[in-house]
């Protein structure tokens, strides 16, 4: 893939033999592409559409899989132009764009998984005192909260970036994310400072959070009786899940960004791929099949398509 910088073409070395495989990728990635909006876009509308999944747990799943379509729809559309094309390009200003998608809703992950975590706390050990808690008010700040922060810190990298002068022409990878930095003719200590304050606010700060509450539930749940168990396993291990896989991926995409070592082209398309395919059809899957009030209604669904 090319990138486009005014006049002058940068070229991006990140599909595997694409002139060979092309019209095969196509068909794959637009069969992926269709499969994450509907099994997204579903639970979405179950718990929209039911009053009994209008709570914080089940509003905070949407607000996830919400982030997976706006993900896809920011990426997709343009790898399937790059598989039937010729040339692979992409203006300088779209490429910036797809990092700052790329990272602000990675950090508003991380942040939902955050509220969920707190939700389901209140929930188990704090049982009396959660409506009180959990109001409509606070569920909203949440979620404002978590597009709110990662657009605000991720745009002022963005601006920072616009106008830096390129001296490298070869980005190696297939969307873009913060590799950008080595393109600059210039690294920028300040930047890259910046970019680790970010990295823990969005990051490390919702994960140890994350710990912190389900350790406590854990701890809590371990001297309670067998039904409050029974519920905190229920509800929380799919968010577990969630939170350690996608953690994984995020922690791939580090590796690829702040150390030096060379990936072979096919570890690094491998890695981004899992970004770009597993985790988005990963959620609703996990969500879909785990949480018992979800997947009464996506049965429901399916039977009456039937």
């Amino acid at each position: 893939m090319d990138i486009e910088v005014n006049t002058t073409y940068i070229t991006l070395d990140g599909h595997v033999d694409v002139d060979k495989y092309r019209y095969l990728y196509f068909v794959i990635m637009f069969t992926v592409y269709i499969l994450i909006i509907c099994s997204n876009s579903t639970i979405v509308y179950l718990i929209w559409i039911n009053q009994n999944l209008h709570e914080p747990m089940y509003i905070f799943i949407a607000a996830l899989l919400i982030n997976s379509l706006l993900f896809s729809t920011a990426f997709y559309p343009k790898l399937l132009i790059d598989f039937l094309s010729e040339k692979q390009i992409i203006s300088y200003s779209a490429c910036l764009f797809q990092w700052f998608i790329f990272y602000t809703l990675g950090g508003s992950e991380f942040l939902l998984l955050s509220a969920m975590s707190y939700d389901r706390y209140v929930s188990i050990c704090k049982p009396l005192q959660y409506p009180t808690i959990m109001t409509k008010t606070t569920v909203n700040t949440f979620l404002v909260l978590a597009w709110l922060l990662p657009t605000c810190q991720v745009a002022a990298t963005i601006i920072l970036n616009a106008n830096k002068k390129l001296c490298n022409f070869t980005f190696k990878g297939i969307i873009c994310n913060s590799t950008v930095y080595k393109l600059h003719c210039v690294s920028s200590r300040l930047m890259n400072i910046y970019g680790l304050i970010v990295l823990v606010n969005l990051l490390f700060l919702p994960v140890l959070f994350i710990l912190f509450t389900y350790t406590r539930i854990l701890v809590i749940s371990y001297g309670s009786c067998r039904e409050v168990r029974r519920k905190a396993a229920q509800t929380c291990v799919p968010h577990l899940i969630v939170l350690i896989n996608f953690s994984c991926l995020a922690a791939c995409d580090i590796l690829l960004v702040r150390l030096e070592t060379e990936f072979p082209k096919g570890v690094r398309l491998i890695l981004t791929l899992q970004i770009i395919i597993y985790h988005p059809l990963f959620n609703p899957i996990i969500y879909g099949l785990k949480m018992k009030e979800i997947y009464k209604h996506l049965k429901r669904l399916f039977c009456k398509i039937v």
